[in-house]
């Protein structure tokens, strides 16, 4: 069995570029990675390109290469969770699970951000892709933003699915979190 992991996005292109600061690819995701690889998965984490300039086509170049089949996990943090949902729609894939962490569905930001924002969000959900996925889960905080709380309401109300809120958790970031270690999308995957 295998298992995609996409990110979620950085604020700015600094962060973004530097290997040993940027964090919108650790989280979680090495941790994750490292334990599915534990129990026989195959497991990618590709980095996205310019993930703090969102470009739904440059992303979907990427990921339309990748090995997603009716066995395939799809996991998605954040702006990732959109990308999976508008992939799965475009291509019409069917898959084992899609799991959405802290999905994001809302544009933000100002002027130029908020416009390409704006089309990386702004399309509308397939909701045919709960009937090709054999199992939807969403993972929200008790203490997530409100725009992040919007957004699994549209996710879910659209797929349908499992939400599971943990407490405590944020944005399911390192400092929302205070680990690593996400034992709950593990068992989730693992099931």
């Amino acid at each position: 069995m295998n298992c995609i992991i996409i990110h979620r996005c950085p604020s700015n292109k600094e962060k973004a570029m530097d290997s040993t600061h940027r964090t919108y690819d650790k989280h979680w995701i090495p941790w994750t990675k490292e334990e599915l690889e534990n129990n026989g998965f195959k497991v990618e984490t590709p980095l996205m390109p310019e993930p703090w300039d969102v470009d739904y086509d440059a992303w979907k170049r990427k990921f339309d290469i990748l090995n997603v089949n009716e066995e395939s996990v799809l996991v998605g943090h954040s702006c990732g969770c959109s990308f999976l949902v508008r992939w799965l729609g475009d291509t019409k894939k069917k898959v084992k699970k899609l799991v959405l962490v802290a999905p994001w569905k809302i544009p933000y930001g100002v002027g130029r951000d908020y416009e390409n924002k704006k089309k990386f969000y702004g399309y509308e959900i397939d909701r045919s892709i709960r009937d090709r996925t054999k199992e939807i889960i969403i993972f929200t905080s008790d203490n997530e933003a409100p725009d992040g709380k919007q957004s699994v309401i549209i996710f879910h109300e659209a797929l349908g699915g499992k939400v599971i809120e943990l407490r405590q958790h944020g944005h399911y970031t390192l400092d929302g979190m205070g680990t690593e270690e996400f034992p709950e999308l593990l068992e989730t995957i693992l099931r």
